[in-house]
């Protein structure tokens, strides 16, 4: 494959904790003349201004998720491809939360993340089969495990206890759905409710609702 016109070639910053695999996709990604890794440093973004930026999602000094997510804020409209080896199934959902534009593990071969590498520069979205149908699970049945990642200072019990209130169910109806005492209940709102920087139910099921959850249903 001859190299491309640098008109059509996107600049691509790594952000990687192991320089090994840094190495690696930047001799994969460069080796076709397809891409052009510019920088391997978060902070050379300014510098730079790469066209996509390629995040491992495990850093060693921090998440990539909120790193994506600063990007997001900071520097809106420049797309991140996220690469991580975790089996986490919430993992691909806090990406698509934090405006990921790409989610692949790293086993993808060269081809493929090249591929990602020019889809999401382009403006497309990029996420691997197996991914894809992990999002459709979570997004249509996952309702318990997307309200932690929402609000992850909540235990999983917390988090279903929101969601079902987010639905319009009050305590007794709660305490029915998940086989525990009206007092069980209480005590979890009363968690959420601290939690949250709440003070009434109405308050935490706004905050719910704002966030996507509930779809404000009140059957």
């Amino acid at each position: 494959m001859s190299p491309e016109d640098e008109s059509t070639v996107p600049r691509v910053l790594i952000v990687d904790g192991h320089p090994l695999f840094r190495g690696g996709l930047k001799a994969a990604l460069e080796s076709t003349g397809g891409a052009n890794v510019v920088a391997e440093a978060l902070e050379a973004v300014a510098r730079t201004r790469p066209d996509v930026v390629v995040m491992e999602l495990a850093l060693p000094d921090g998440s990539g998720i909120d790193c994506t997510r600063r990007l997001a804020e900071d520097r809106p409209g420049l797309p991140v491809l996220t690469l991580t080896v975790s089996d986490d199934d919430g993992s691909p959902l806090a990406a698509l939360q934090a405006d990921a534009r790409g989610y692949l593990g790293k086993g993808a071969g060269a081809g493929e993340i090249l591929h990602a590498v020019r889809t999401v520069a382009a403006g497309g979205a990029v996420f691997g089969p197996e991914t894809a149908s992990r999002l459709a699970g979570l997004l249509s049945g996952g309702r318990r495990r997307d309200a932690e990642q929402l609000f992850p200072g909540l235990t999983a019990r917390e988090a279903e206890v929101l969601e079902l209130n987010a639905r319009g169910q009050d305590n007794r109806r709660i305490a029915r759905e998940l086989l525990l005492s009206e007092k069980t209940i209480r005590n979890h709102v009363t968690h959420i409710f601290d939690k949250l920087q709440v003070t009434t139910r109405v308050e935490a099921v706004a905050r719910a609702r704002e966030a996507g959850l509930g779809d404000g249903d009140e059957g």
